[in-house]
């Protein structure tokens, strides 16, 4: 299996008021993704506020999500917990509702040495039957993943991808030394380095910024695949207007209102307390935005 192109790690919208999910927005953000040409859909991310939904949400979200997919493109769905038991569970869940593969992100609060990290996932492969993809995301976890270790861990047969969200390209290429002469994949985590890593041999790009510029993002993608690479630098740069405005308020709010705000079909809601909305010049700010990327053209 070889995890590759744009994937976008979806927000998980909400409704105003209560902040319980909502599927109707759910469904409708699934096919918005899809008609635009995405690669994989990526639930239960960070920037799908993971860290904020219950275990029973986590399932029934992930269930919508693979249903209205319907096999059109993969579901990679985020499974990681602190403990190594719960992970499993819920990664042998998403396997019963048709998950194609799951993203088990590295222990956080907690940091583990290099043997606790190896056996975590070694126990997880010897119990759930699924693809995996390590996700690397040092800033929240604490921690990352060493480079001998990714090369101890590509050889267990589930491990197909690792995303690598550390931001550093000698840390990405590091990556892809561990994984020579292996299936494994490398993904970037980093939308500001996605050039450099398809540059390097990445096969792809875990971008939360295609939730709402996924022409753009694709368009580094493709151009690059195409070999273009002048095209793909244009497309590489013209995302950060975009990645300016995510900085506006904690993460996913901005990035929340920019999905709402880019089509009638989905009103992707808040972000869960104790993130605040956003102000009305906040707000102005994000539409201006996303009209700028309306009539962009490169």
């Amino acid at each position: 299996m070889s995890i590759e192109g744009i994937i976008t790690p979806i927000v998980t919208p909400f409704k105003e008021g209560n902040q319980e999910i909502d599927y109707e927005a759910t469904r409708a953000l699934v096919n918005r993704l899809i008609e635009r040409g995405v690669h994989g859909l990526f639930p239960l991310g960070t920037n799908g506020e993971f860290h904020m939904l219950s275990d029973e949400e986590k399932i029934k979200f992930a269930k919508v999500v693979i249903d209205e997919t319907n096999q059109r493109v993969p579901v990679y769905v985020g499974t990681g917990c602190n403990s190594t038991k719960q992970t499993i569970e819920l990664s042998n869940k998403m396997k019963e509702l048709g998950a194609d593969a799951v993203s088990i992100v590295t222990p956080y609060f907690l940091i583990p040495n290099d043997e606790e990290i190896f056996n975590h996932y070694k126990m997880i492969t010897e119990q759930v039957d699924l693809p995996i993809i390590i996700y690397n995301i040092p800033k929240c976890t604490g921690m990352n993943l060493s480079p001998s270790v990714l090369e101890r861990l590509a050889k267990l047969p589930n491990i197909k991808a690792i995303k690598d969200s550390s931001g550093k390209m000698d840390n990405l290429e590091a990556y892809l030394d561990a994984v020579k002469g292996t299936d494994v994949n490398v993904l970037i985590g980093s939308d500001s380095t996605i050039l450099k890593g398809l540059e390097l041999g990445a096969s792809g790009a875990v971008a939360g910024t295609s939730n709402c510029i996924t022409k753009e993002i694709l368009g580094i993608y493709n151009s690059f695949k195409a070999g273009d690479t002048e095209r793909a630098k244009k497309y590489q740069e013209s995302i950060e207007p975009y990645r300016a405005i995510l900085k506006l308020a904690t993460t996913p709010a901005a990035m929340k209102m920019s999905v709402t705000l880019d089509g009638d079909d989905c009103n992707a809601g808040p972000a869960r307390f104790p993130v605040e909305p956003l102000t009305q010049e906040q707000i102005q700010q994000v539409k201006e935005c996303v009209e700028y990327y309306h009539n962009l053209v490169i």
